[in-house]
């Protein structure tokens, strides 16, 4: 099949990222071109402050060398800029006079610094803060200059401030606002930083507009409304950036302050698409890495044809080093008659901290000093969480250690919210890579690559695993000790390059033993039933209706389980076991505890013919099955109408009973909350109520079901039917094997299971033909 041209426009931070998912997500579906009006490779703008403090060298900050281009067959054309898109021929046309096809396009020409329209703004001397090459001058400056004024005292501003006052100029910071970082901080979180920030010879001019840069063709002061001025050799502006939307403008394309797009990042032309500081989604502009690069996964599912729920914004939260001082800021933190917060100052210590409730859910935060609880609660505030007063409190670590802190965090926590890696990636990487330091951790796992923000952390967390404190020595990512990898990375590899038998994988993914164990080879003889038949629910090629897995053997005797759907019988059936019973009056017949009769004592030899007379379909069992599906039909204690929970169970046992899944699953539907269902309680159970019809998820261990997880509650039985059978597709799809319904549960988050499944495409993907496009586990769960 040939290749579609992909063009992307910019080849910046966000758009990068975006190709990277599609390399992941298709690597061989798009034959892809990038146009970069810089002369470099892609790197980390939001390091530059970084290199201007002295701290990092430009090379330490690109973010992809040319080889990798060149390695997954990118055309790479840097210093040069497309000047105008053709809609019409699907053309992009550059300043090279280069013209070239496409079949879909992505723009992503990220944002320019707002340049403030004052007299002698053009000047030589005055400069804002972008590119590389802004970074450049800046040094260049400091040689021969000695007084520098920063216009801007949010993130941009401060970090130039810093790396002016590493290159030994005296700096003044101008702000109009009367606190410094007012977009990230509170008023008490900024003065403690002002203060700090003053400790280390920066001053600070608050309340100032600036009306005229003074000079005579080069820079010398500043003068402000209120007639004061300020001396200075060079001006760094760092008020802000406004989206670079000019090309997209001049080429028809709908925009607004940004680029106009939808929740698959498509602009109003077809077959074009944009992300980054661009475009604008719901009337929001996103600047922050996080949020961008959502929108690239995003993207570059939908390019590549996989389900997406699509991008519904994002909830803002930084993490931040300014000037060696950590801060942590997520949600709304400003504070109005509907909201009450929890605070902590400890002025010692240099540490503020502050979590803004609105009714039982934290809605906001800020962290200055000590930024370890960021992770717990940005989840919080992301997941919408409710909480009671005991836990509102108990957010904030105002006491604990650093390791206790990190010995608490669970391995699925976030470190690094920009590349999404977790204190369980940083771990193994760290166990079978032997790393020791923080830039091998980033080389390895792409932590702090990004925005730098969660380095801290990162520094922190590894401390913590050579510590003698870390006890979590066993934890173990890989399938088993036969190999390195993932269970995630197995499937992948089953699923990508079409492995057939136990032993190709074990061969081809280069196992330490030639055999394996009894632990990879039936996680892998499962992994690869499934992926042959999708997760269908439809006959697996190992079943058949003669299979002695059908029977229970003990003693030499043999027994047939009927399936009687729903735990009911018909007259018809009724008939068939009475004449069974009376050609094989040394049958026993018993009445078990899950709903279903079982037939005892038959011979060998009798049994085929016992099958043949019985006429009905044989329970299947084995180790990846649903069990019978149970009912309150035998509860007592109420008039309330059973035939709507028998016909949804009946249902149930026959869509599930030879569905493959990673371990024994068990449901059980009541017909009303009358129900005794303590004792009764399964991994799913769905309970009739005056609301409709309730499914809970999760193993109640003694307690009532309507205490466990409540997943969700639907008007009619059908939905209810629906709506477990996508849950099980899903659970299928997406747990490890063995892994039971409640530690998946758990780790993938009932939140995340609710998105997927109020999602109508990705529930049609999950109901239709049991197929996701050929998804992995991993890429499923992060849909």
């Amino acid at each position: 099949m040939e290749k579609q041209k992909l063009i992307l426009i910019g080849n910046g931070m966000a758009g990068v990222h975006c190709i990277q998912q599609i390399l992941t997500e298709n690597p061989d579906m798009y034959e892809i071109t990038i146009f970069g009006s810089e002369p470099h490779v892609n790197y980390s703008r939001i390091m530059l402050s970084s290199v201007l403090q002295g701290g990092t060298s430009f090379e330490d900050i690109e973010l992809h060398s040319r080889s990798w281009y060149e390695k997954n067959g990118i055309r790479l054309f840097t210093g040069e800029t497309v000047t105008a898109i053709d809609k019409e021929k699907k053309q992009v046309a550059t300043d090279q006079n280069r013209k070239v096809d496409y079949d879909k396009l992505i723009i992503a020409t990220g944002s320019k610094p707002f340049i403030l329209p004052l007299p002698g703004a053009d000047q030589q001397g005055v400069l804002a803060f972008r590119t590389m090459e802004d970074c450049r001058q800046m040094i260049e400056a400091s040689k021969s200059y000695h007084k520098a004024v920063v216009i801007g005292g949010g993130l941009l501003g401060l970090e130039a401030a810093r790396g002016l006052l590493n290159l030994g100029m005296e700096v003044d910071v101008v702000h109009l606002s009367d606190y410094l970082m007012d977009r990230q901080l509170d008023s008490e979180a900024s003065v403690m930083l002002q203060k700090d920030l003053e400790k280390q010879g920066m001053n600070f001019l608050l309340k100032k507009s600036s009306q005229e840069i003074l000079g005579n063709g080069h820079v010398r002061g500043i003068r402000f409304d209120d007639g004061s001025s300020v001396e200075a050799d060079l001006v760094v502006m760092a008020v802000g950036v406004r989206p670079n939307i000019d090309l997209a403008k001049e080429s028809g394309i709908e925009t607004n302050r940004g680029i106009l797009v939808d929740d698959r990042m498509a602009t109003t032309e077809q077959d074009i698409y944009a992300v980054g500081e661009c475009a604008e989604h719901d009337g929001i502009i996103y600047g922050l890495v996080d949020p961008l690069y959502e929108q690239g996964k995003v993207l570059a599912k939908h390019l590549c044809n996989h389900p997406t729920h699509g991008y519904h914004g994002s909830v803002l939260s930084t993490q931040l080093k300014i000037s060696g001082v950590d801060v942590f800021s997520a949600g709304d933190f400003k504070q109005d008659d509907s909201t009450k917060s929890v605070h902590y100052r400890n002025d010692m210590e240099g540490i503020y901290k502050k979590i803004v409730f609105r009714k039982n859910k934290a809605i906001g935060a800020v962290l200055y000093g000590d930024v370890k609880d960021g992770p717990k609660l940005r989840d919080a505030i992301i997941k919408q969480k409710v909480l009671s007063d005991r836990d509102k409190t108990q957010l904030l670590d105002t006491a604990g250690s650093g390791d206790t802190f990190l010995a608490e965090l669970s391995p699925d926590a976030e470190i690094c919210t920009c590349n999404h890696v977790s204190k369980g990636d940083i771990i193994h990487a760290v166990q079978n890579e032997s790393l020791t330091t923080c830039e091998e951790v980033k080389t390895c796992t792409k932590a702090s690559s990004s925005c730098g923000g969660c380095k801290p952390l990162v520094s922190d967390l590894l401390t913590y695993i050579h510590s003698a404190q870390f006890e979590e020595e066993a934890i173990s990512m890989s399938l088993c000790p036969c190999t390195t990898l993932a269970e995630d990375e197995v499937v992948n590899a089953i699923q990508r390059d079409h492995l057939k038998g136990v032993q190709e994988v074990i061969k081809t993914l280069n196992w330490k033993t030639k055999t394996g164990c009894s632990v990879c080879r039936s996680a892998i003889a499962y992994h690869l039933d499934v992926t042959s038949t999708n997760g269908s629910c439809q006959k697996q090629a190992s079943d058949t209706d003669n299979s002695e897995q059908e029977l229970v053997q003990t003693d030499g005797e043999y027994a047939i389980i009927p399936q009687i759907y729903g735990g009911v019988l018909n007259p018809r059936q009724l008939r068939k076991l009475a004449d069974l019973a009376d050609t094989y009056p040394h049958a026993r017949f018993a009445l078990s505890s899950d709903q279903r009769i079982h037939i005892h004592g038959m011979k060998r030899e009798e049994w085929n013919r016992a099958r043949v007379l019985l006429d009905m379909p044989v329970l299947q069992l084995g180790t990846h099955r649903v069990g019978t599906v149970q009912t309150s039909i035998n509860s007592y204690g109420c008039s309330c109408d059973k035939s709507r929970a028998i016909q949804l169970a009946a249902v149930l046992d026959e869509q599930t009973e030879r569905l493959k899944i990673p371990a024994p699953t068990k449901i059980a539907v009541f017909h009303c909350v009358h129900a005794k269902a303590a004792d009764d309680a399964r991994d799913i159970n769905i309970v009739k109520a005056e609301r409709g019809w309730e499914l809970y998820v999760g193993e109640a261990n003694g307690a009532s079901i309507r205490s466990i997880n409540l997943l969700c509650v639907v008007t009619t039985v059908e939905e209810a039917g629906e709506m477990v059978m996508a849950l099980m597709q899903y659970y299928l799809q997406s747990a490890n094997y063995l892994e039971k319904v409640s530690p998946w549960l758990s780790r993938v988050g009932l939140y995340h299971i609710r998105e997927v499944l109020f999602d109508e495409e990705l529930r049609g993907y999950l109901l239709g033909n049991n197929n996701l496009g050929g998804l992995n586990k991993k890429q499923l769960i992060h849909s």
